[in-house]
């Protein structure tokens, strides 16, 4: 008798034990739409710093809201990191993402505090940086080609065959560009312009920054970028030289959001408030990430375009940001653009 009590009471010791939930290291499920390599030393760096255990996955700005959209229900990451903001915004619109007010709000930039407050403060700028285009001169010269300095240059019969940009329907940077053209010249004129260019490109990539890199690679002539991405490869020493259209560009804001409902929301507000910090921020210089960052006192390259001296567009970031105007242009694109023959 007394040994099958020791006996059932071993069992419901042992039973209890199983049943209590294990205590969980601290994790970060992580999504980033920069460059990899940044990406990758965003991940380390957080990790080594902090003990907290960083998974992580990179994949352009529109793939990226298209996983959090479809797991909206049984959300699997923490934090979204980098990108063009247009697509942080539809997330906070259509609230994939929650707001959040870091106390490291105050170090930022203007521009930085006005992109989280178009997006009710479920989104932030972490970096800025203008459209544009790269070329290889090496290519250009080899196919007796005229150099390019206008958008309306990109157009001309002789480049057929010699440009390359993202599909706007998967990556950030070709819907900045496609919303650039739109406030540019007008929607009649900018996707008569998008018709025009469609014959001339070789290819639609599904990454904004894969363009310029074939370019480099000397696999294409014409990019259409961020500049900061063209200038990272001329860095690198590749024969690109950067282009400011004549006419003028738009430009990004890229973005950071918290996702709603994540499943490590202290690991992620950690993460957002060391993102935002100087040194983190500065230590883009690492992986010649030469975009303008949000935190102030942020070192940033001398090679990095100067947005001041540019011709910038009045970027409209909360009406091409939300949900109906992205559906509606891409829709556009897709239905009158995509569908012409080269």
């Amino acid at each position: 008798m007394k040994i099958s009590f020791f006996v059932s009471s071993a069992m419901l010791s042992i039973g209890t034990l199983l049943a209590m939930p294990a205590v969980a290291a601290d994790k970060l499920t992580y999504y980033c739409s920069a460059q990899p390599d940044w990406c990758e030393l965003m991940a380390a760096g957080f990790e080594e710093e902090t003990g907290i255990k960083v998974n992580m996955t990179r994949k352009s700005s529109g793939e990226t809201m298209a996983q959090i959209k479809a797991e909206a229900s049984n959300p699997k990451g923490d934090v979204w990191w980098g990108g063009t903001g247009d697509p942080h915004l539809q997330a906070a619109e259509e609230g994939l993402t929650e707001a959040y007010e870091s106390p490291m709000r105050g170090e930022l930039h203007d521009w930085a505090i006005a992109q989280a407050e178009s997006g009710g403060n479920a989104t932030i700028g972490i970096y800025s940086g203008a459209l544009g285009y790269g070329y290889n001169e090496e290519v250009l010269m080899a196919n007796n080609l005229p150099v390019p300095s206008c958008w309306k240059d990109l157009i001309k019969p002789e480049y057929k065959g010699h440009v390359q940009m993202a599909n706007p329907n998967s990556s950030g940077t070709a819907y900045t560009t496609l919303a650039t053209i739109v406030q540019l010249f007008g929607e009649e004129e900018g996707f008569e312009f998008m018709k025009a260019l469609h014959k001339n490109i070789n290819q639609y990539t599904k990454s904004g920054s894969a363009p310029i890199k074939a370019a480099a690679r000397g696999e294409n002539t014409i990019g259409i970028v961020f500049m900061h991405d063209a200038v990272k490869q001329a860095a690198t020493g590749f024969p690109i030289k950067v282009v400011a259209p004549c006419e003028g560009t738009g430009y990004e804001i890229g973005g950071m959001s918290l996702i709603k409902d994540s499943r490590n929301p202290e690991s992620a507000k950690k993460f957002y408030d060391w993102a935002l910090t100087a040194d983190v921020q500065s230590r883009s210089l690492e992986v010649k990430a030469f975009q303008v960052m949000s935190n102030k006192s942020a070192e940033s390259s001398p090679q990095a375009p100067d947005l001041s001296k540019l011709t910038l567009i009045d970027y409209d970031f909360k009406k091409y940001g939300s949900k109906a105007e992205r559906s509606r242009l891409l829709k556009k694109w897709d239905d009158e653009v995509s569908v012409l023959p080269q």
